[in-house]
Order: structure tokens, then sequence, then C-alpha cells
């Protein structure tokens, strides 16, 4: 199948004009298209009356309605990150979308830095989404840095994990090739470019080099830091149904899962804060 990426600098507020750069770089044949985190909005919110204005429902959302428009047209399942509202309370949240509508929600469970000021953590489960072409698993950003949601995702049959992604830090791209390979899965990191700084805050710089890494941890297409790009690579979903190692280990079946049972236990002291400068 063909998976491509478009990583971009979203414009803040301009949810139409977002949504038509977007519409125009999607260019057939392709099969799943990844776009980046809060892609129709932008990231750096300073109010929550800005995340009142800007936040939509799923599915009847326009944002999701355009979205879902623009896969018809070109024969493509679309993830997109997009703030969420259902009720009184907001998410940050990516969508899949076909031609014929909404396949699912997954709302970030993982919130970074600021985000924790304006989104609830998500309630979501981690499910993996049949899209005809592959098996995907969907993750939003920092989910990158806690390797049990992607194993999660694994575990239920993921061939290829999206990850819509505004990264700031450095290490994101080259963990996603670790978290390809622990896991023998394919991974998408559709990352923005440029940077906000909204009402005063210290500005946020985006790294681009959106990623595409096969099964093995080969880096089948980087982009560049700064530059808008949209790219398709063709990738075989079903090699990610191997999980052997060498002929003696397999990564499923040689799993210890009785001595891993602290990974899920709640620490019952405070984490240790450290007071690093994100945009360094």
């Amino acid at each position: 199948m063909r998976v491509g990426v478009f990583q971009f600098e979203p414009k803040f507020g301009a949810v139409r004009e977002n949504l038509d750069r977007i519409a125009a770089a999607i260019r057939p044949p392709v099969d799943l298209v990844v776009l980046p985190e809060l892609c129709t909005s932008g990231y750096q919110f300073t109010n929550h009356y800005e995340l009142e204005e800007l936040a939509e429902e799923i599915p009847s959302g326009p944002s999701t309605v355009r979205l879902t428009e623009i896969a018809g047209k070109t024969d493509c399942t679309i993830v997109a990150g997009l703030p969420e509202q259902d009720g009184d309370r907001f998410y940050n949240s990516a969508v899949v979308v076909n031609g014929d509508g909404v396949l699912g929600t997954y709302r970030k469970i993982h919130l970074f830095y600021e985000e924790k000021d304006f989104f609830t953590p998500g309630n979501s489960p981690l499910e993996v989404f049949d899209i005809g072409a592959a098996k995907i698993g969907v993750l939003i950003c920092f989910d990158w840095i806690f390797p049990e949601a992607t194993r999660n995702l694994a575990l239920q049959g993921a061939e290829i994990i999206s990850l819509p992604s505004n990264l700031l830090m450095p290490y994101c791209q080259d963990a996603m090739v670790t978290r390809a390979i622990e896991n023998q899965v394919y991974t998408v990191v559709a990352n923005r470019i440029g940077f906000e700084a909204r009402g005063g805050k210290k500005p946020m710089y985006f790294t681009g080099n959106s990623q595409i890494a096969d099964c093995k941890g080969n880096v089948l297409y980087k982009g560049s830091g700064n530059k808008q790009e949209f790219h398709v690579e063709k990738v075989h979903p079903t090699l990610a149904h191997n999980k052997w190692i060498t002929e003696r280990n397999n990564i499923f079946e040689d799993r210890r899962p009785e001595f891993y049972e602290s990974i899920s236990l709640t620490l019952n002291h405070p984490n240790e804060l450290v007071n690093d400068d994100i945009s360094n």
C-alpha cells in the first residue's frame, strides 16, 4: 500500500485555510495519509476562549466533514489531529476518516506541557482500526515516549502506527525507529514545521523531519526540518506479521508478562520536576 505524510505550518485559528492547504496537498494515488497534531487549529492556545472557538464535535464538526470529503475525493484514509469538544470537555484528538465517514477517534492520553492547562487527558481506549489495506494504530505526539502505548497497539494487531505530531524535542523521530524495531511494525510520524509565539509566551519551534520507518527500523523517508512536504512511500503491512528476530526468538512469544506487573502500578511518590527549557 501507499502511505503518505503531509508536513506543513498550520496557521493558528485559520481552520478553513489549513483545510484548503491539506486538500491541495494530497495527491492520489495514496491509501493512507497522516497529518500533524492539531493541524486544523494550530497549537499554542493562550486562553480557553480560543479553544472553545476552535474545538469541534466529532463527527458533526466542519473539519471532520471536510476531511471526509477530501478522503473521498482522493480515495484514501486520513488520520488528522484536531481539537475536539465533547460537552464541557476538550480533547487533543485524532480522527480516522475515509470517504464514507469517521472510522474512529483517538483522544491523546499523555498530555504535554501546557496542553494540561487546556485539554482533558484522553479517555478513549488504545484501538486498532482496520482500513482495508492495513490495520493501523493511532497515537499523538508525546505518546511516543511511553513504549507501553505502542506495544499495546502492536499486541492488538496493528501493522502501522500513525503519530500526528507537533514535536518540539529532538528525540521522537529516533525513538519511533526503536518503536518500530521493538514491535516489528511500521511507524509514521507526521510532524509540523514553523513556530508559534502567541500572547507573549515562549516561542515554540517545531522540528519537522516527518518520518516513515519500516518493521526493521529502516527509515524509508525523512522530511526536511523546515519545508512543507507531501511524500508517499510504498509499504508492505503484512511484513508486520513476522515477529521473529532470530529463528528461535519471537518478540511476542518470548515476552514474560508475569515480570512486568509493576509497569502498570501508580507511583506513590511525586515525580522529580526538571526545569528544562522546552524551546532548546
